[in-house]
């Protein structure tokens, strides 16, 4: 799991985000400024077919952030990262 969360950062990081955790564990913390957690967990739902967490599920300090975990088979970390770009 420890890789498929090192694959993730990546893939967000090239993407210009802000990304913290995933290295010690298997979650990953994105940060979307300007963007409300909850506005973002719908947007990856509806179109690139991703289930995310909300950062504010965890509290005020949560939001303008989404949380990502690395459980899954390596091809659905890899189908994960294509969607995502």
């Amino acid at each position: 799991y420890m890789e498929n969360a090192r694959l993730l950062k990546e893939a967000f990081e090239g993407l210009g985000y802000s990304v913290y955790g995933g290295v010690h564990a298997p979650y990953l913390w994105v940060h979307t400024p300007g963007k409300a957690s909850w506005d973002v967990f719908e947007d990856f739902l509806e179109k690139k077919q991703i289930v995310i967490t909300p950062g504010v599920g965890y509290g005020p300090s949560g939001e303008h952030f989404i949380r990502i975990s690395s459980f899954g088979h390596r091809y659905q970390i890899k189908n994960v990262i294509n969607r995502i770009k």
